[in-house]
């Protein structure tokens, strides 16, 4: 069982930055990957960023490309968002994930297995 804690949320304007972190307990040892996903009110949940944990490897979404970075710090077990040039329509509930499962693409959500409790990102224009 792998529990995970978002932190960092908050209300921004337009342009700013923030940077949300994930911390993981639990099961890590069994994690394949994790995501960063976020869900505006009356619309589907939505891959932001996925990362391979052993590798590094990263996925962003096209509409975050070039304004957000997905990392990792394997010593603390913790994933990071850095959101740098935040708009009006990058507010939603983010929400940090991992899945167990090993293949597949990192940014299919039903692949997810653990899923944290989300922390809003309102961001004013």
């Amino acid at each position: 069982q792998v529990q995970l804690v978002e932190s960092g949320g908050g209300l921004v304007q337009a342009g700013g930055s923030l940077r949300l972190s994930c911390a993981a307990s639990g099961g890590t040892s069994s994690r394949y990957g994790m995501g960063w996903f976020r869900q505006a009110p009356g619309k589907e949940r939505e891959v932001v960023a996925a990362i391979r944990w052993s590798t590094g490897a990263t996925y962003h979404a096209d509409s975050v490309k070039g304004r957000f970075t997905i990392s990792r710090d394997n010593a603390k077990n913790t994933l990071y968002l850095q959101m740098n040039s935040l708009k009006p329509e990058d507010t939603a509930v983010y929400y940090c994930a991992a899945r167990v499962h090993v293949g597949g693409s990192l940014h299919i959500l039903n692949d997810y297995d653990y899923w944290g409790q989300g922390t809003q990102v309102t961001v004013s224009s």
